[in-house]
């Protein structure tokens, strides 16, 4: 058994020309010579696997089989002719005669090797081919009758000449585009002046399969051989040029990709001599990490798929440090790390408690869920909204429960935020993505289960990039929220643990959707008792250690810091207390640096000269002397106040006219006081002409504040019942409440603020809706001591509890006209 190596002119060439003067190319009267030749009738078979040999043609070939070494020996001590053939199928270690193919080549044996590896190369030339009639023998080897196998020479015309020069010029430029063929190959082929032989020597050494050069050896006619060579030619040289176009395109791709590779590996051979990190410490070092990583199984594939991705990226390329910071942000995150809730009911009470003075409803529905969590260790965290005006202290309310919960505090602020993507994040394909602020937040508090307030979710906007609320729905749905999708993480990530906590000042821009999934908490305004409580155990000691005082430095007691909330201040929660209450410590820090002396026990005086003069003054009860005049109770921003209704007549022709600023629906509950009366005036005493010949006027005093609501129908009506029959209002006395043209009186809001307004301006009655009642029990029985509240449900009930029987001093002397006769 054979096997043949690529022909190497190099190395044949000597070798052939070292003992013998055989050159390997052939001249036409070599050829005449050779087809002279007798083709003997019985031949040694030498199978060939990888190769066919031609007439004229020389190739070495290594000689593994036992068979085959025998057969080269024995012939090569006699007469040096054998047969060759190629075998039909090339996985057959040892063809039998059934297995070659029918037609071969005789060849002479030129040389004989024994090569330093133990193999035996000979080197033979194709002289005459032959075909195989049957076989002889077996052993040792395969032994053959055979006869010869006569070529037919066509006609050398133009055509042939032509097909014969293209063969060769082809032969050439094949040579030309095919660095590894040697320039030896081409003098070679330049030199043939035998066609035969041409044809021969390229069907050798072409680039063809074995079956392909088995057909051209066995085609008699040399013109169909010459046809079937140059289709071999011109498919080949296709090939190559296709192969030399792409090889091109590629290769300012290849030598950059070269170059930056070879830098880079500088690069990283320089960084580790500085004791920095190469590329491949920083990946060990994240994969490292990541095995460290208490994830899901799922976290952890997605995790070691990027980082295989980081590996095969090369460092210089833009996307790495993407790919880096990615991965860093999935380390950061603390993935199924939760801290321990502290379950102690007591001490979070207390704590609760000294932070916030006040506030019992949040306080209370802390306590409940600490107190479920307890007993349920997997339930899942409330979704608080806490509503109320500036500083009651919602957002500090937020630290205050993670220090009772024993949790981390996280605070996002909300107010402005118009891009749907600081929710969700950004892509990590785009330049300078991130995640959005919850995932951000959380990873900056470092637990899966922190208190997250959402500061000012009333202020959320949306534009053009998205709407914020709407992607709000998804984190704050206890339902959903186990499996937050964040654009930038591709992965979900659980929210359900995290105790989300929003503030609000106004539930009138919040989105019904996401206001349906919150607990809604109202935090009303401080009392002034709260404030005065507020100060005393919080406000002032903490300026004082913000201006480097002392306890006994300065003093302000209940009484003194009542008159500062009343005179300098006007709101609902401490901000602006603080401030005032910061402005007098400084007063006294001023004198102590300037060692004047002072009393530091503060009198009011000592505070209006660090103040000034009051900047507000108190609501005051005004008397019942003018009829007309009635107390009512109205809700401002920063809490409850108290106002007047005027109302007088003058003699006319019936017109109605209201002043004041006000709204609209306060107007009309003028219009409805007014058609009430006039359907109603029998039972109250009041002559009809008096619509028709007395003019009514309607005034609020502060006419530069707006005001509207419903709230002051009631004292609207008694007003004007008032003033149409000069009877006196009780003294002291005060109201609210809606009417209707059937009389009936309607529920307000804002009771709370509305009764301690009425408390601080001295007022011992109260006129109520029987529907407020239960607004009155949730106020501090402390707050409204000495108060007395009357529970009305029709309109007739508020004028017999509001005016008395009597006249007013001094009362308006109401005439009438006589009416003409017809």
């Amino acid at each position: 058994m054979s096997k043949f190596e690529p022909f190497d002119f190099n190395n044949a060439l000597p070798l052939i020309n070292e003992d013998t003067e055989f050159f390997p190319l052939m001249s036409q009267e070599d050829e005449e010579e050779m087809n002279n030749e007798q083709t003997p009738e019985v031949l040694s078979i030498l199978p060939l696997r990888n190769t066919v040999l031609f007439p004229g043609v020389v190739i070495p070939i290594t000689v593994g089989r036992d068979k085959s070494i025998k057969l080269i020996k024995d012939a090569y001590k006699g007469n040096r002719i054998i047969g060759v053939v190629a075998q039909k199928n090339v996985n057959i270690e040892d063809p039998s005669f059934d297995e070659l193919n029918t037609v071969g080549t005789v060849a002479i044996i030129v040389k004989m090797l024994q090569m330093p590896d133990g193999n035996t190369t000979v080197i033979i030339q194709g002289k005459n081919r032959f075909q195989l009639i049957e076989e002889v023998q077996s052993e040792p080897y395969i032994t053959a009758s055979v006869r010869k196998f006569e070529e037919i020479r066509p006609k050398v015309d133009k055509e042939f000449k032509a097909m014969v020069a293209s063969v060769k010029e082809l032969a050439m430029q094949i040579i030309n585009f095919s660095p590894n063929i040697p320039s030896e190959a081409a003098i070679a082929i330049k030199n043939i002046e035998s066609v035969p032989f041409l044809i021969n020597f390229i069907s050798s050494n072409m680039n063809a399969s074995v079956a392909d050069k088995q057909l051209m050896l066995e085609v008699a006619n040399l013109r169909d051989r010459a046809n079937m060579v140059l289709k071999h030619l011109s498919t080949e040289l296709q090939m190559l040029e296709l192969k030399n176009q792409i090889q091109s395109r590629v290769k300012v791709d290849l030598d950059k990709q070269q170059r930056d590779y070879f830098l880079n590996q500088q690069l990283k051979t320089i960084q580790e001599e500085l004791g920095g990190n190469s590329p491949d410490m920083e990946i060990e070092e994240l994969r490292k990490r990541g095995q460290k990583k208490q994830w899901s199984k799922e976290t952890a594939v997605h995790f070691n798929k990027e980082l295989d991705k980081l590996a095969r990226m090369n460092p210089a390329a833009a996307d790495y440090s993407v790919q880096v910071n990615y991965l860093e942000v999935l380390l950061d995150l603390p993935w199924q790390h939760f801290t321990k809730d502290n379950f102690d009911l007591k001490r979070a009470e207390r704590i609760l408690d000294k932070d916030h003075y006040g506030l019992e409803k949040v306080k209370k529905r802390i306590i409940e869920y600490l107190a479920v969590l307890k007993l349920k260790h997997n339930m899942k965290a409330p979704i608080l909204c806490l509503v109320g005006p500036p500083g009651v202290g919602k957002t500090s309310l937020g630290k205050s429960i993670a220090k009772a919960l024993g949790r981390k505090y996280v605070r996002m602020a909300l107010g402005g935020i118009r891009d749907e993507a600081e929710i969700r994040g950004h892509r990590k394909t785009y330049i300078g993505a991130m995640p959005g602020r919850i995932i951000q937040s959380i990873k900056k508090a470092g637990s899966s289960n922190p208190v997250f307030v959402l500061d000012e979710i009333d202020k959320v906007g949306n534009d053009f990039r998205g709407d914020p609320s709407s992607a709000l729905l998804e984190v704050l749905d206890p339902e959903q929220n186990n499996a937050f999708a964040d654009h930038f993480l591709e992965l979900d990530y659980d929210l359900s643990n995290i105790m989300f906590i929003a503030t609000a000042n106004s539930l009138n821009n919040i989105q019904p959707a996401l206001l349906d999934r919150m607990e809604i908490i109202e935090v009303s305004g401080y009392t002034i008792e709260e404030k005065v409580e507020i100060a005393k155990k919080h406000l002032i000691p903490k300026q004082r250690e913000q201006h480097g005082l002392k306890t006994k430095d300065i003093t302000l007691k209940p009484i003194i810091i009542e008159k500062i909330i009343e005179d300098y201040t006007r709101e609902s929660g401490v901000r602006g207390l603080e401030k005032t209450i910061g402005s007098v410590v400084r007063s006294a820090a001023t004198k102590i640096a300037m060692e004047d002396e002072y009393n530091a026990n503060y009198t009011y005086e000592d505070v209006q000269k660090a103040l000034g003069p009051a900047y507000f003054d108190k609501d005051a009860y005004e008397g019942n002397d003018v009829a007309g005049v009635v107390t009512g109770l109205a809700w401002t921003s920063v809490g409850g106040d108290i106002l007047f209704i005027e109302a007088s007549l003058s003699p006319g022709k019936g017109k109605m006219t209201l002043t004041g600023n006000l709204g609209d629906v306060m107007k009309e509950s003028a219009v409805i006081a007014m058609a009430f009366i006039r359907a109603h005036a029998d039972d109250l005493g009041i002559d009809h002409r008096v619509f028709d010949q007395w003019d009514l006027h309607i005034h609020v005093p502060a006419g530069a504040t707006p005001k509207d609501g419903p709230s002051a129908g009631i004292t609207m009506l008694t007003a004007l019942t008032s003033a149409f029959t000069q009877r006196q209002v009780k003294h002291k006395l005060a109201m609210t409440g809606e009417i209707t043209l059937r009389g009936k009186v309607l529920p307000v809001g804002g009771i709370k603020e509305k009764i301690l307004a009425a408390k601080r301006a001295n007022i011992k009655d109260v006129i109520l809706c029987k529907s407020n009642e239960k607004d009155i029990l949730e106020i501090k029985s402390d707050y409204i001591k000495d108060m007395n509240f009357h529970y009305v449900t029709d309109m007739l009930s508020v004028i017999d509890l509001a005016l008395l029987d009597k006249k007013v001093k001094n009362p308006l002397k109401i005439e009438f006209k006589e009416e003409a006769k017809k």
